[in-house]
């Protein structure tokens, strides 16, 4: 038996500045920008290198849904990126002015930081070291 987790959505206030949000401040690919009707679009964005899941980008459809943007998770780091150089990424998304909430700070398991995307989510930048005991995955 095989599963996997494909997507991840990830509601937003307007497609393009999701997009440019995520492949400008954080080198995400974009990996499909397909129109399904007038007013919905099929929207993938993924870290470089990502192989098993990426943020499907749904715009908020009503109420409820416009609600929730920035706050899926309700108030919790929800999502996590993890690199492969720590410095590199924190130095570059600073440059770029990402909103760091939370300064870079060394655990047993890795360097991380929290940051927001442009609607508030919370998100770790992580790099886990070669000590973290199963505490989280490896890279």
């Amino acid at each position: 038996m095989y599963q996997r987790i494909a997507y991840i959505a990830l509601v937003v206030e307007d497609y393009d500045e999701a997009i440019e949000f995520y492949t400008k401040k954080l080198d995400f690919t974009l990996l499909e920008d397909s129109i399904i009707d007038e007013k919905k679009r099929w929207v993938m964005v993924a870290p470089p290198g990502a192989k098993e899941c990426c943020l499907l980008l749904a715009k908020a459809a009503n109420e409820q849904q416009t609600e929730r943007i920035g706050n899926q998770t309700g108030g919790r780091v929800g999502f996590f990126l993890f690199t492969d150089d720590f410095w590199r990424d924190y130095a570059k998304m600073t440059e770029r002015e990402v909103d760091f909430v939370r300064p870079p700070t060394a655990f047993e398991y890795g360097t991380v930081a929290v940051f927001k995307d442009l609607y508030g989510n919370l998100w770790d930048l992580i790099e886990p070291n070669e000590n973290n005991k199963g505490l989280i995955g490896k890279l």
